[in-house]
């Protein structure tokens, strides 16, 4: 059973998976969340492509005066030193941390990445129609009315975590 990790969040501005322009962050320690962070990102390259806008209903207008990505990692890195990584559809959100890492030419610590949606799948199988990350956290009595909200979409990731590892 999975007790300590770190469930995780990125929306992006663009199709450029570098421009991360909100993550979600929920700690969890033996098996209970102890901390939520979110922070706007000023996204890189930076510019929003108006599909993304209606889907997470972030603009320019609302991260233009945010933090870029270094800063926030440099206060988001310490809260999950030692944590696995868990999201839905990991491998999308694994992809951001690494393409922005690289924008920004920084070390990428090799972080552990657990998915929720292939343990879900594993876990529940057929008594679901899908497991799409709203769907899955019903089941697992989440109501998730703010999807698309990076540290709602992380809340739900880490109930669903706590059901499924």
């Amino acid at each position: 059973m999975l007790t300590d990790f770190a469930a995780i969040d990125f929306e992006i501005a663009n199709h450029y998976h570098s421009s991360v322009c909100s993550i979600g962050l929920v700690i969890v320690r033996s098996g209970i969340i102890t901390d939520k962070v979110y922070h706007l990102i000023r996204p890189e390259p930076e510019w929003h492509w108006w599909r993304f806008t209606q889907i997470h209903g972030l603009t320019v207008e609302d991260t233009q005066d945010a933090k870029v990505f270094p800063y926030v990692w440099k206060e988001v890195e310490p809260k999950i030193v030692g944590l696995p990584l868990v999201a839905h559809n990991s491998s999308f959100d694994e992809g951001c941390l690494k393409q922005v890492f690289r924008v920004y030419q920084m070390d990428y610590p090799d972080y552990e990445f657990l998915c929720t949606c292939k343990a879900s799948r594993k876990k529940f199988g057929n008594l679901l129609p899908n497991h799409q990350l709203q769907t899955v956290a019903a089941f697992c009595g989440f109501d998730l009315t703010n999807h698309h909200h990076a540290l709602a979409d992380a809340e739900a990731c880490a109930v669903i975590a706590l059901k499924v590892f």
